[in-house]
């Protein structure tokens, strides 16, 4: 389990990442949904989950590659945002979850709807 002072810090940045991104030039990150933020090794790594769902397999590793190189000016935000000593070092990974959830949900429709027509 969690400490509440990592959890806290999570939360701090699920804030903090989206309103840098909003501040990029670069058209494919400024409204990029962040979905999660899992800190490890205290405030020294995180994993920025986001929704590319918006996106084509193939544009996915362009939208990371933009975010990792857009890092240094999260970092700089961040930092002037909460006063922190040391920002955590960030890794960008695309949200898979969300089509995984959208899937089970359609199952469920398709045996509804065969239940239905079977009685």
């Amino acid at each position: 389990m969690k400490s509440i002072n990592l959890q806290r810090t999570e939360s701090l940045l699920m804030e903090l990442v989206p309103e840098a991104l909003s501040t990029m030039s670069d058209e494919r990150i400024r409204s990029l949904p962040i979905t999660g933020i899992n800190c490890k090794n205290g405030k020294y790594d995180a994993i920025v989950y986001f929704d590319g769902s918006d996106f084509e397999d193939k544009e996915i590793p362009g939208v990371v590659s933009a975010l990792t190189k857009a890092s240094g000016r999260i970092k700089s935000y961040v930092l002037s945002a909460t006063g922190w000593y040391k920002c955590p070092n960030f890794k960008f990974e695309n949200d898979k979850s969300l089509e995984k959830s959208k899937n089970i949900e359609d199952l469920f429709r398709k045996i509804e709807k065969d239940k239905k027509s079977k009685s």
